[in-house]
């Protein structure tokens, strides 16, 4: 199946509809604590490792599988727009139906010079929180 990227523009209209839409932040739970799109579950694709780098959270298509079904509709999205495509593509290969990657991310794509190139969810003034529900927070999910 082929993955679609959408915008943050058609993430926000997905995430206002009565559709059902989930949006999983896949960034770290430092990074969500910072701010994240309101209502967004967090399942970290990536988490620090113990050598101090970042490494692939062997758990992220099982916390995935035991919270939402392969059916639900979810928008994938991090901070720049990488992580989210990797996790989204882990989920299709396990079988999620429905699922979209939100080019961007949170904070936006950047040059090499960390210049802006693509804003992301927060740069376009969409509603931001760093107020989450327990049932939200990674901890809680990775529980089931």
């Amino acid at each position: 199946m082929e993955l679609t990227r959408i915008s943050p523009e058609e993430a926000k209209a997905l995430l206002d509809s009565s559709d059902g839409h989930i949006y999983i932040d896949v960034r770290t739970t430092r990074e969500f604590d910072a701010g994240h799109v309101p209502g967004a579950k967090n399942i970290p694709v990536l988490e620090p490792g113990p050598s101090g780098g970042m490494e692939l959270n062997p758990g992220f298509v099982r916390v995935c599988e035991a919270n939402f079904p392969k059916d639900a509709s979810l928008i994938i999205g991090c901070q720049k727009g990488g992580r989210s495509l990797r996790a989204a593509q882990f989920l299709l290969e396990a079988g999620f139906t429905e699922v979209v990657d939100m080019r961007g991310g949170y904070g936006g794509e950047s040059d090499g010079l960390g210049r802006l190139t693509y804003p992301g969810w927060q740069p376009r003034g969409f509603p931001t929180t760093t107020v989450s529900a327990p049932e939200d927070r990674y901890e809680h999910l990775a529980a089931k």
